[in-house]
């Protein structure tokens, strides 16, 4: 879903046989509905500072269009392209999966409940009613061999020796259980230098989330370059194509590009 700077939220609903709108809205739902909004547009990480944020009611249902600040909340936007799946509270925000949980739930018990989240362009990013299946996909966990590519920005300990791996996307590992003698081994300076770790974990197969690593052994991360080796090749190389007049028309004919 591409990051705009507007997210609008509805909930329609019928009170004493009149739609809920503007105008015409209980309190206690007016109120509900504010905090729901608020509470998926912060997150648990307050990606959205609700002080930032205007809003506007509109017309029709009860509308609180949000604008401002949303352009910088990545994990909104990746949230709300997971939740064109059903199956997706795992994958998404605890506390935007909590909102969605509610939703659900009051719609489940009011047919005439819904509610809808729409993007700047007025497409429907997703909608909740009393058909709605939002739920979580139970964890797999399985054993797996692994090499991470990072840079160690922290190691040792007396009782647990560890190893903390910050990988290339800016993410930082758990703590990968060592030994001490593991640590101990090779003369450089491992700390804040690029490393290649082999070691076992636990995945998960829907998050991809790895738990309970192991160290079994640095692997060497440094690239090698022998000169004897590249001129053998060179010398390899201008032997193969020592009856080749024309390499370029050569290979234009290989690839049947005649003139």
């Amino acid at each position: 879903m591409t990051p705009t700077n507007q997210l609008r939220f509805a909930v329609n609903d019928i009170i004493n046989t009149d739609d809920v709108s503007p105008s015409r809205v209980p309190l206690a739902l007016l109120g509900e509905f504010q905090k729901d909004v608020a509470d998926f547009l912060k997150g648990s990480n307050r990606d959205v500072d609700p002080a930032g944020v205007l809003i506007s009611i509109e017309k029709g249902s009860l509308a609180l269009v949000a604008t401002g600040g949303l352009l910088t909340a990545i994990t909104l936007w990746t949230d709300l392209d997971h939740l064109k799946s059903t199956d997706s509270l795992n994958l998404i925000d605890p506390k935007r999966a909590s909102v969605v949980e509610r939703w659900q739930s009051i719609a489940q018990k009011n047919p005439h409940r819904r509610y809808s989240v729409f993007d700047q362009s007025g497409q429907v990013s997703f909608s909740i009613d009393s058909t709605s299946n939002f739920h979580r996909v139970e964890d797999v966990w399985v054993y797996v061999e692994k090499y991470l590519h990072g840079t160690i920005v922290d190691m040792g300990g007396n009782t647990r020796p560890n190893v903390h791996l910050k990988l290339e996307n800016g993410v930082t590992l758990p703590p990968i259980a060592s030994t001490q003698d593991l640590l101990a081994q090779g003369e450089q300076n491992r700390l804040y230098r690029p490393a290649l770790l082999h070691v076992t974990a636990e995945e998960n197969l829907l998050t991809r989330e790895l738990r309970n690593l192991n160290l079994l052994a640095f692997e060497d991360n440094q690239p090698s370059y022998n000169d004897d080796e590249f001129n053998q090749m060179v010398e390899r190389g201008t032997k193969a194509w020592a009856d080749v007049a024309d390499a370029t028309a050569w290979l234009e004919n290989l690839r049947g590009n005649h003139a």
